[in-house]
């Protein structure tokens, strides 16, 4: 099973022009890691870059995940093989389902099933969940095994550190993804993570991205801007002391940024 590189690049809120340029300035730097999704409306330009980018497609690590109207078992396969198409590719590396069904109208045992089935006949290669409360977690354990969630995709960032659910996927041994790590440009004024980025000749969005990479998280932020691309990557290279962790970790203020309507119960 390839393991989920640490940093990715995420396109959620990217369309059209703005989507490819960052997808192509990013294979150009080497990002390999790719997420997009059914909902952020750019599979097929995501496709696009990848295509026109040239890097072979078995260094690349591309994820999509199935939206809410496709988790139905008639309907998680065929959105998925549309996904294919429009990504242009047999298969993709991971497949996430986006959101558990609102108020739990789909059972998480029949979408989970679906994927499995999916995996099975090779439209992905593994497979994870995203936005998945530990309730939501141990059913699809329950279906699946927790040897076969690749990961589970949750909002994590220094103002938001979701422990219960961290504390939970690691007691099973799932590995964790954090979206919107940079809690959408918060980190770069903060005046505690500033200041930890001047000792470290660092910025902010590094030392969250550190922050949240030294805990085993895969982190996937997003951006337009070929120089931030670029020094997003230099995270891989910092190193932040206990007492670096230890501050960034009393930042914590339950404040969390994806909360549509349809959110489950959150931990």
């Amino acid at each position: 099973m390839q393991q989920i590189p640490a940093l990715g690049l995420g396109t959620y809120r990217l369309k059209e022009q703005q989507v490819i340029d960052s997808v192509r300035n990013g294979l150009e730097l080497g990002y390999r890691h790719i997420d997009t999704a059914q909902i952020y409306g750019n599979e097929a330009e995501v496709g696009q870059a990848i295509a026109a980018a040239g890097v072979p497609r078995s260094e690349l690590f591309v994820t999509t995940k199935i939206w809410i109207d496709s988790l139905s078992a008639d309907k998680l396969i065929p959105s998925l093989k549309e996904s294919l198409r429009k990504l242009q590719m047999e298969q993709v590396d991971l497949t996430l389902i986006h959101w558990p069904s609102p108020n739990d109208e789909i059972q998480v045992a029949e979408y989970m099933a679906a994927l499995m089935e999916a995996k099975a006949a090779g439209l992905t290669a593994q497979l994870g969940v995203s936005n998945f409360t530990n309730a939501h977690l141990q059913q699809a354990m329950e279906v699946v095994g927790a040897d076969q969630i690749a990961t589970n995709q949750v909002e994590i960032h220094p103002f938001l550190q979701n422990r219960k659910v961290v504390d939970f996927a690691r007691e099973h041994g799932i590995h964790l993804t954090a979206y919107m790590p940079l809690a959408y440009g918060k980190v770069m004024t903060d005046p505690v993570i500033q200041e930890i980025a001047s000792k470290h000749a660092a910025n902010p969005a590094q030392v969250a991205l550190a922050w949240a990479l030294q805990q085993g998280f895969a982190v996937i932020p997003s951006s337009t801007k070929r120089s931030n691309l670029e020094s997003n990557l230099g995270a891989l290279k910092l190193t932040l002391s206990e007492q670096d962790m230890a501050a960034i970790a009393k930042l914590e203020r339950g404040e969390r940024l994806a909360n549509p309507d349809f959110a489950p119960q959150w931990d």
